[in-house]
């Protein structure tokens, strides 16, 4: 069976070239990076030189880089750092956070060391910034904004700008999960008002295990995992040599082809749009896909049947490839917490679908076709 592989939210399936660039340091380059015989001296180049890479991409500091294990270590570090290290007794965040964040704010809130506060979500699945604003001027405490650039079940983008100019506003610190946008979007990071972002390589075709977390140079936290020196005494461990080397490769590669790239992954998106109008009644789309928002997340509602309550399982038994929302979260029975908040129709059964560059629009057909019989 031939199968489509329409969850790239999810996971990515990793570049040819990015293997390459990763095989001789799985292969011969084992060499410890704290070791300073020549094994060891060779991986701690190739560590550094990634940095700079990813730096200049980022458009940040090589000192502003610091690698982790994925966007869940990220921004469990940056958030418990901004309350134990930074002052913040307050967080604001969004119901329709990654459980990286909300488990994170929901466990220290439990502990009482810092309240948390929701800001709303607008029908269309955006934040409300006037309600962000609201909260930020309601509190005399030292306060951390935690808002995800683009949202992963539905795709919506927050303009970072905005956010971080509020925060500058109010004297609030400003973390946003990008793991979705790292590698998809360019970034500006000297011109951007943010104290940590997020990101995760297997999002853009990177490998599984290597993340990224940046801290402003104006910022100063105590690590978050102790033991060793690595990572300028910020982050404890050996570091992932081969992972980090395919995070640059990969971010590398998908800036060198972001404006074709982004093109083509943003037409198989409004095509499929286009299809399943024209070819499923009653389809409605979730967030707001034809405006500000994510060209690789199409989030679907479909008109809830004795046919369609089991459509992801009959989607996999014919090689389709979707979710219905974050994966961390698919083997949960409660749905997506995302859906439920702006969208609390039962009688429409949410997909989302999301594309690569690796997809085409003859896929699309394919699975349009195959929609048709399940509703």
């Amino acid at each position: 069976m031939t199968r489509i592989y329409f969850d790239n939210a999810a996971t990515t399936a990793i570049d040819p070239q990015v293997l390459d660039a990763m095989l001789p340091f799985l292969q011969n380059g084992f060499g410890n990076p704290s070791s300073i015989y020549s094994f060891g001296r060779e991986t701690r180049l190739a560590i550094e030189n990634s940095r700079k890479s990813v730096a200049k991409i980022l458009n940040a500091h090589p000192a502003e880089i610091f690698f982790t294990s994925g966007g869940t270590e990220s921004s469990n570090t940056a958030i418990t750092a901004s309350v134990r290290d930074l002052g913040c007794k307050h967080i604001i965040t969004s119901p329709i956070e990654h459980h990286a964040t909300l488990h994170t704010v929901e466990y220290l809130d439990n502990r009482d060391e810092a309240k948390v506060s929701f800001v709303n979500v607008l029908p269309n699945g955006h934040i409300d910034l006037e309600h962000l604003e609201q909260l930020l001027a309601s509190t005399e405490e030292k306060t951390l904004v935690t808002l995800m650039h683009a949202n992963n079940e539905i795709g919506n983008i927050t303009d970072l700008h905005a956010v971080g100019n509020l925060c500058k506003m109010y004297n609030a610190i400003f973390h946003s999960d990008t793991v979705q946008t790292i590698g998809h979007f360019p970034f500006d990071l000297r011109s951007t008002p943010v104290h940590f972002i997020s990101g995760s390589a297997h999002k853009f075709h990177g490998p599984k295990g290597a993340g990224l977390l940046y801290i402003n140079e104006n910022v100063h936290i105590k690590p978050y995992i102790h033991g060793g020196g690595q990572e300028r005494n910020m982050r404890a461990g050996t570091e992932n040599v081969y992972g980090i080397v395919g995070f640059a490769k990969a971010l590398q590669i998908a800036t060198d082809k972001l404006e074709e790239e982004s093109a083509h992954i943003q037409s198989i998106k409004y095509y499929m749009i286009e299809q399943l109008k024209k070819n499923i009644k009653g389809v409605s789309f979730n967030g707001d896909p034809m405006g500000r928002s994510n060209y690789t997340v199409l989030n679907v509602s479909f008109p809830k049947s004795e046919k369609s309550e089991m459509l992801l399982m009959n989607l996999d038994m014919d090689g389709i490839c979707a979710s219905g929302g974050s994966a961390c979260t698919s083997g949960a029975q409660q749905g997506s917490h995302v859906i439920r908040a702006i969208n609390s129709n039962p009688n429409q059964i949410p997909v989302r679908f999301s594309f690569s560059k690796f997809n085409t629009k003859e896929e699309v057909d394919v699975v349009v076709e195959k929609l048709k019989t399940l509703i």
